[in-house]
């Protein structure tokens, strides 16, 4: 039997396109809670990365209780689902939580590469969409135009004709306002979305599902808590749940486990709250559970029966992790053995489903959808207090009767129209082929094919190319034949021959050299780069030389020393630009690059080893 009053709703939608900004809205507009009480922006965007880098990287969820205009009460549970193409994985399992999915598309940027993607994971999970045209605050705002866009993604995608007759939805989620009808828009400072929680309770299905059936409770997220201990989050998709209950715990494996459920917790606003049962449909949480692991199945203990696992993309990329050898070892982290880098990688892998780790004797091979898929877990693992070194990033291939299948992406450029010429040389460089190019106004947008290899460093030397201008989304498409090879740094490097506290006196006299990645007065190691060469070629600096102290005069003995500013890289961009026979080191404090090999005989070595390599 279903619940009528209950409705489940995931916001899916391309990076920056708003859906935290709305989640925002619905709940300081449901009248749940006191003037004053919700602060500050992006309320759901609570991990500290998230507020740095403005993005969603973990799915969440809160539950609005929520009073129509007749009176009637609603239990409505949202998912804020993130936008980035490398946390695709969060998307495809909480979509099991879900009835209906709201499409975010901004006004004026229309359909993007993870709106398509976001959109085909949506209608393989059954789930028709109301499309909200966001962002219609905006000058330039396209509206007719994106709604065109959209349809013709549905029709592109193969949907039936029930999902293309979706309902829309014009919204500002910045404004917090919206309409059903693009004619009539609220006018400036008129506060009111309800017209959007008017359509989720009319057009998001009701549950329908077995409240007499044997119990089946799908495991679709994970928490901690140092109290409790691991807390699993899911939907009842049959029976009810209660407090108490012996219960069948079923592993993607198949394999059971007799267990107890210690508390239950319904969703309520931003938290949770202790309940005895939940009914059928509903989202939960459960406690008490000695072990349980995202796509498990809570089973009826008599009656057991196994849902469906969630289905995740593979990997596309992967890089090798290792404990830091280097001479600053242990000065900075509390974690650095393989023992403990093991254990971290380990429970990592309990809630992260789009991540694989496989180990190689002290090595691990950790694979992921993306530089930035990685380059969280790595940036959460120093800040953690982890040391460790970490290898260039490499696509992952597929064999398919002997031919050789390499990941391609979809890539969507937003550059000036003056700089299109530089971009797509630069794109032509790494193998791209254009599929589409669009003019809009001052600007063009371009759309190509790119092996994953050519994603790597893409950024930085794009935004080179086009005065910092342009914007670039991607997302995975398919494997394809393998493209050819792909030209590596243009630089060498400058390597640090001595170990010591970094000179100014020594920077100076290298600064015709290149670009330098150290200051005055860091400590530096023999191995590492410290700079980045202006030839094609590596050569060895020693930038820790004191000036020698003489009893003779010379003409520039007062002069005043200027040197340029050091480039820092951030972790992703030390990521991109290492080689083969190149480590980031992170520790809590810093990021370094240095060679594998630390000695010159080990290094040359290494250059024949990697030579033959093909990228």
């Amino acid at each position: 039997m279903a619940r009528q009053n209950i409705r489940n709703v995931a916001i899916i939608a391309h990076v920056d396109h708003g859906k935290t900004t709305l989640v925002d809205q619905l709940l300081r507009q449901s009248g749940q809670f006191r003037q004053g009480e919700l602060s500050g922006e992006c309320i759901m965007d609570s991990n500290p990365l998230e507020r740095e880098r403005g993005i969603t990287i973990l799915a969440k969820n809160c539950a609005i209780e929520y009073t129509d205009r007749s009176g009637d009460r609603y239990h409505i549970n949202i998912v804020d689902t993130p936008g980035h193409a490398d946390f695709g994985g969060e998307v495809e399992r909480v979509l099991k939580m879900a009835d209906g999915v709201l499409l975010l598309v901004d006004a004026l940027d229309g359909v993007m590469p993870q709106t398509r993607y976001v959109l085909a994971k949506a209608l393989a999970s059954g789930l028709r969409p109301i499309v909200v045209i966001n962002k219609m605050d905006r000058p330039e705002a396209r509206p007719q135009g994106v709604l065109n866009e959209v349809f013709d993604l549905l029709v592109d995608l193969g949907a039936d004709d029930h999902a293309l007759d979706f309902p829309v939805v014009y919204a500002s989620g910045r404004d917090g306002w919206a309409s059903i009808d693009m004619e009539n828009l609220p006018a400036p400072g008129t506060v009111d979305i309800h017209p959007l929680f008017d359509a989720i309770i009319k057009h998001v299905p009701v549950p329908n599902l077995d409240a007499e059936a044997p119990l089946q409770v799908l495991i679709t997220q994970l928490d901690y808590n140092d109290y409790v201990g691991r807390i699993g989050i899911g939907r009842v998709f049959a029976g009810t749940l209660h407090a108490g209950a012996n219960v069948a715990v079923i592993d993607r494996h198949g394999q059971r486990t007799n267990q107890k459920i210690g508390q239950l917790y319904q969703f309520e606003g931003l938290g949770r709250h202790e309940v005895e049962h939940i009914d059928v449909g509903d989202l939960c949480a459960v406690v008490g559970l000695d072990k349980v692991d995202i796509g498990d199945t809570i089973a009826d203990f008599d009656n057991p029966v196994a849902l469906p696992a969630v289905h995740v993309d593979e990997p596309t990329l992967n890089m090798t992790f290792r404990i830091n050898d280097g001479p600053f070892v242990g000065k900075e982290g509390k974690y650095v053995t393989s023992r403990q880098l093991r254990e971290r990688l380990m429970k990592e892998l309990q809630s992260n489903v789009a991540l694989r780790v496989e180990e190689r004797g002290d090595e691990f091979i950790v694979s992921g959808r993306g530089l930035l898929h990685l380059g969280i877990l790595l940036e959460n693992m120093r800040r953690e207090g982890y040391e460790l070194c970490v290898g260039k990033p490499q696509v992952i291939y597929h064999m398919d009767h002997g031919r050789r299948l390499e990941p391609i992406e979809i890539l969507m450029i937003d550059t000036p129209t003056p700089s299109v010429g530089s971009a797509m040389q630069l794109l032509g460089d790494r193998r791209a082929e254009m599929v589409k190019m669009d003019r809009r106004g001052s600007r063009t947008m371009l759309e190509f094919t790119i092996p994953a290899r050519g994603l790597i460093g893409l950024r930085s030397r794009l935004l080179t190319a086009t005065a910092g201008e342009a914007i670039m989304h991607h997302r995975f498409d398919s494997y394809g034949e393998f493209r050819g090879p792909i030209g590596g740094r243009n630089n060498g490097v400058m390597i640090a021959t001595e170990t010591g506290q970094v000179t100014a006196y020594a920077l100076d006299q290298l600064a015709d050299r290149g670009a330098m990645f150290v200051s005055p007065g860091e400590q530096v190691y023999e191995g590492q780069v410290v700079g980045e060469h202006c030839k094609d070629n590596d050569i060895v600096v020693n930038a820790v030389r004191m000036k020698k102290l003489t009893n003779m005069r010379a003409a520039s003995k007062d002069a005043t020393v200027v040197l340029k500013p050091a480039r820092k890289l951030a972790l992703e961009a030390a990521l991109e630009y290492i080689e083969l026979d190149e480590l980031v080191e992170l520790t809590p404090q810093s990021i370094r690059m240095r060679k594998i090999g630390l000695k010159e005989a080990d290094r040359r070595r290494d250059a024949r080893r990697y030579a033959s390599v093909e990228v």
